[in-house]
C-alpha cells in the first residue's frame, strides 16, 4: 500500500497525474489504509483542478479518519476556493484543532535513523571508554602502590 501512495506522489511530481489516480483506485480495492489513499486522490484531482472530485475524496478520508487533520485542512481549502467560506472557516479550525490534540506522527528516513544511531553509539561508547579508562588507572594505582 505505501508503494502505491508513494508512486503516485512520483506521478504526481512527474505530472502525470491521471496515472496517479487510476493507481490509487486500484489501491482502494483492497482496503488498506483508505483514509490515506483517499486523501491522495483528493491531492491529485485537486492537482487537476477538479474540485468536486477532490472535495468527495477528502470528505470520504475524513470520514474514515475522522482525525485525519491534513483531510480536513485540504477540504477546508477547496470549500474555499468553491467559495463556501463558513465551511471552509469551519474546516480549517477543526483541522488546527485536530493537528493540536493528535499530532502527526512523522517517521523518520533511513538516513535520520543512521545518523541518530551514529550519534547514540558516540553518546554511549566515549563516555564508557572514558569511564573504563578511569577503573582502569584507579585499580593500577590500587594494586601497584
Amino acid at each position: 500500500m505505501q508503494g502505491a501512495l508513494a508512486q503516485a506522489e512520483d506521478l504526481l511530481r512527474a505530472n502525470r497525474p491521471a496515472e496517479g489516480i487510476a493507481l490509487l483506485l486500484d489501491a482502494l480495492r483492497y482496503g488498506e489504509a483508505k483514509a490515506q489513499v483517499l486523501f491522495r486522490l483528493g491531492n491529485l484531482y485537486y492537482e487537476q483542478g477538479d474540485l468536486p472530485r477532490a472535495e468527495h475524496g477528502y470528505r470520504r478520508a475524513t470520514e474514515e479518519d475522522p482525525r485525519h487533520a491534513s483531510a480536513h485542512h485540504n477540504l477546508g481549502v477547496v470549500y474555499r476556493r468553491q467559495g463556501k467560506i463558513g465551511q471552509s472557516v469551519r474546516m480549517l479550525k477543526k483541522a488546527r484543532r485536530l493537528e493540536l490534540h493528535y499530532p502527526r506522527r512523522v517517521e523518520p528516513s533511513p538516513d535520520d535513523k543512521r545518523r541518530a544511531r551514529r550519534w547514540a553509539r558516540r553518546a554511549v561508547v566515549f563516555p564508557l571508554l572514558i569511564l573504563g579508562s578511569i577503573v582502569l588507572f584507579v585499580w593500577f594505582l590500587v594494586r601497584f602502590t
